[in-house]
């Protein structure tokens, strides 16, 4: 799904993202229905848009597996 538009985005770095500028991912959780994700190395870049359900089933695997569950 392509965005064209995320001006209204407000772009979070992930908690696991470091100071010195590795493994930086940013997602924007305050569009109704997507989750687009970025690099933040590379704001301007390319990004990936899920759906919002998908990217919940996502996040809440992580967390399972990290869990143990």
């Amino acid at each position: 799904m392509r965005i064209t538009n995320l001006s209204t985005a407000a772009w979070r770095k992930s908690s696991h993202s470091n100071q010195d500028g590795g493994a930086c991912v940013e997602v924007a959780d305050n569009i109704p229905t997507l989750v687009p994700v970025r690099d933040s190395k590379t704001p301007d870049g390319p990004h990936l848009a899920f759906e919002a359900a998908a990217w919940t089933t996502f996040v809440s695997a992580l967390r399972q597996e990290r869990l143990g569950g």
